[in-house]
């Protein structure tokens, strides 16, 4: 036997090993690695996805460490052909549903933060207000229906998105974004008006 014709054989039995072992490759799940640089990245999506869904500051770590928990379980099954964002959104979504149930650590008051009391340019300063009073009007709006509402109008998700993330039928999707837009509005307009004061 020659040496080329050795090399020949080797190269025919190699060859199908190879393939497997290349399919294996390119089929593997991502790593731990993938899933902790995906959290990092969305980290402020994340907060913020939160903190729209009424979580107070003292709460949040412990929820995210929750969702990241949650997202390491599940990275197998995250389909990458979809957005990562609105699947994450779920996630969060169901932690802070979970979390409500357990009951908070602290009710909700007016002056749930602590604001600076600093001077302020006045944009800033009713920028600062106008955020306060939404997360505000927030709270007044049952989870369910405020999880499709900041997905829509803050995340720009599309409605099938959303549905397929919640686990709800696209109808359903469609009359909680809209009774929590009223819920919203008539919220808002009454946090406006203040509170009426006895004379």
């Amino acid at each position: 036997m020659t040496i080329q014709s050795c090399s020949l054989q080797l190269s025919t039995v190699a060859s199908p090993i190879l393939e497997v072992a290349t399919k294996e490759t390119e089929e593997r799940p991502a790593t731990a690695d993938d899933c902790l640089r995906a959290y990092q990245r969305e980290l402020d999506f994340l907060i913020g996805s939160l903190r729209r869904l009424g979580a107070s500051y003292p709460d949040i770590e412990d929820m995210l460490h929750e969702v990241f928990l949650v997202m390491f379980a599940r990275w197998n099954d995250y389909d990458t052909a979809r957005p990562l964002r609105p699947w994450l959104f779920g996630i969060a979504f169901r932690v802070a549903a979970a979390q409500r149930r357990k009951g908070a650590r602290e009710v909700p008051t007016e002056n749930q933060d602590a604001q600076d009391q600093g001077a302020l340019p006045d944009d800033h300063l009713a920028a600062g207000r106008n955020r306060e009073l939404l997360l505000q009007a927030l709270t007044h709006i049952p989870i369910e229906r405020r999880a499709v509402l900041i997905m829509h109008e803050v995340d720009e998700t599309p409605m099938r998105d959303i549905a397929h993330h919640l686990g709800i039928p696209l109808f359903t999707a469609y009359s909680r974004l809209r009774k929590a837009r009223q819920e919203l509005d008539a919220t808002l307009v009454r946090l406006e008006k203040g509170p009426r004061r006895v004379r």
